[in-house]
């Protein structure tokens, strides 16, 4: 099993080179195809330019220069990628998108086995990269790697921590890592506070996905935590410090509430306090 598929999503950010290395590193390891995707955003809606007097034209010729030093922005990004693909010698291709940031990214996760993604840098106010993964999480059906806005992260899933609590998502989470964890040295399968009992993660939490792995070949160590009080993505931040995981994988809870997503607790927390390399699904 490989990921034979893979998105990066490739921004102006100072965090893009880390995040298309890791995808780089990825693509190696499973000779994937690895696309990168640009998106150029449009600047203001079309009607802003209806204007009976000159101001029009004047709004007109700013948003022309705006969306030519966009497009000169991307041909930079666009550059440095095809330079990577050529000395990793990676197969791969560019894209240039114009649209709406979230959408577009969601869209053409669509076609991928995984979308390589940023976390949201809160030193930026100006970044859509918390929209964006929310909206590919729960709008592409594609697991995503978050990648955090701080640290080096070269390698990823040699040391895999799975956070499992036996629900749908954590299920899915599973199945679409199951590329990465065949490779991986070490995977340990952490149940948090777990409720343990019939109906619920079983008289041995984690045991039964553990056997799951094991018939696909992947050897995990199953380890449980009872910590009353502590919030189930602290466990699993310090669980992943304590193993020097370098790779979390979680499933994404979350629902629409009013046309926003609301995410659910521990996905929220991961979201903002990640400290390693997060593969979710929903």
């Amino acid at each position: 099993m490989r990921l034979k598929d893979i998105l990066v999503h490739l921004d102006a950010t100072p965090r893009c080179a880390a995040r298309l290395q890791l995808a780089v590193t990825l693509a190696r390891q499973h000779d994937a195809h690895l696309t990168g995707l640009h998106v150029v955003e449009p600047l203001v809606p079309a009607m802003a330019l209806a204007d009976g007097g000159g101001g029009g034209l004047l709004l007109g010729d700013l948003i022309d220069q705006m969306r030519a030093q966009a497009l000169g922005a991307a041909a930079t990004i666009e550059a440095g990628f095809r330079e990577t693909l050529r000395r990793e010698a990676i197969r791969g291709e560019w894209r240039l998108v114009e649209g709406g940031l979230p959408e577009v990214v969601a869209l053409h996760a669509r076609y991928a086995d995984l979308a390589v993604l940023g976390q949201r840098d809160p030193a930026d106010p100006a970044s859509h990269a918390g929209l964006v993964v929310e909206q590919v999480l729960f709008a592409a059906g594609r697991p995503v790697l978050v990648v955090p806005y701080a640290g080096r992260f070269e390698q990823v899933g040699r040391r895999v921590l799975v956070g499992w609590n036996a629900s749908r998502e954590a299920a899915r989470a599973v199945a679409d890592a199951l590329p990465i964890l065949a490779a991986a040295e070490s995977v340990t399968v952490l149940a948090a506070n777990p409720d343990a009992g019939p109906g619920r993660q079983g008289e041995e939490p984690g045991a039964d996905i553990a056997l799951h792995l094991a018939r696909h070949g992947v050897t995990a160590t199953v380890e449980r935590v009872t910590a009353p009080g502590t919030p189930d993505a602290e466990v699993l931040l310090n669980k992943a410090s304590e193993r020097a995981a370098d790779l979390l994988v979680i499933g994404a809870y979350g629902h629409s509430r009013l046309r926003e997503i609301v995410l659910g607790g521990v996905t929220r927390t991961l979201l903002q306090a990640m400290t390693v390399p997060v593969l979710m699904s929903h």
